[in-house]
């Protein structure tokens, strides 16, 4: 039996309801059977309503969950969407982690919303290792041309760098490397340095000779093939251009930055070392153009598509 992947709603308030309607109703009925929505019906409703698609709500696989009060309006920062999503996600993630879904694709949430509504998590990474139990997680963006592995991510650049360290790195490699071999790709990984010019043989710090040259001497001695520490300002052209299939940034920006550059529209966000599969749309919730139907679901199209390869290759439980 192929199973379903879930799909989390995100924010009621922001465009996760609508682009999953948009997603939803370019798909053939057989097909929209392929995957359950974790979400509100009348949130979806009134996302129909304003696009007018002509799908009928009723015909989705939906995990029902209700939002007290009126239906929430688009475009307002309430804590009850904190507390929808969060309970959105928490249904999606018992179902994954049970083996009744394949995986989970997460339409955006906001973390202000999800934090007055008591759920103190930096947002969708280390909310699924809460609730998975894991350990730690790694945040991978990836699009046709540029695939980007992140050491840390929502930290202050003052914490980022003190947990670019040897083993944090190594770990960052190999989980690229697990995921790239899952899909049949023995992966060329460039390691990105922390300072200037990797630290200009230590006139700009010594980071890289100290913590991230030792990894990647270490992957290396376990077969992967893993290059670096190489300049920052180099190696996303480098990679652009063929000659690299994944960067390990030491940190969120150095690695957001690029990959919104070249692929604002279609990156995907997926999170690795968890016990389930999760992908995500590579934006937030919109806010300012919610409700409005101008929402784009090509990003929710691309990871849909990716939780997909991931599916193919899941083993089972």
């Amino acid at each position: 039996m192929t199973l379903p992947i879930g799909i989390t709603m995100g924010d009621p308030a922001g465009v996760g309801p609508e682009i999953i309607i948009r997603s939803m109703a370019a798909l053939p009925p057989e097909e929209r059977q392929r995957y359950r929505i974790f979400g509100n019906a009348n949130s979806l409703s009134a996302a129909e309503k304003v696009l007018e698609t002509g799908l009928d709500v009723g015909s989705l696989d939906l995990h029902q969950t209700d939002i007290p009060g009126e239906t929430m309006p688009f475009g307002t920062l309430d804590e009850r969407g904190g507390e929808a999503c969060f309970r959105f996600i928490e249904a999606a993630v018992q179902q994954a982690m049970s083996g009744q879904i394949a995986g989970i694709v997460t339409a955006p949430i906001n973390k202000a919303a999800l934090n007055a509504a008591g759920h103190h998590y930096d947002g969708h990474t280390g909310m699924l290792a809460s609730l998975t139990g894991a350990k730690s997680s790694f945040m991978l963006l990836t699009s046709e041309r540029l695939n980007v592995i992140h050491v840390s991510t929502h930290v202050a650049l003052k914490g980022a760098i003190e947990r670019a360290r040897t083993d944090r790195i190594l770990a960052t490699i190999r989980a690229g490397h697990q995921q790239f071999q899952r899909l049949g790709i023995n992966a060329r990984i460039a390691v990105a340095g922390l300072n200037p010019h990797c630290g200009e043989g230590g006139l700009f710090g010594d980071e890289d000779d100290t913590q991230i040259a030792p990894a990647v001497a270490a992957a290396r001695a376990e077969g992967i093939d893993a290059h670096g520490p190489i300049p920052a300002d180099t190696v996303f052209h480098r990679a652009y251009q063929g000659a690299f299939d994944l960067i390990v940034a030491q940190y969120h920006d150095q690695g957001h930055i690029p990959i919104k550059l070249v692929a604002f529209d279609t990156a995907v966000n997926v999170s690795l070392g968890l016990p389930i599969d999760r992908c995500s749309v590579d934006h937030g919730t919109a806010f300012d153009i919610a409700g409005k139907g101008i929402a784009k679901n090509v990003n929710l199209d691309h990871a849909l598509a990716y939780a997909r390869r991931m599916a193919a290759t899941r083993r089972p439980a």
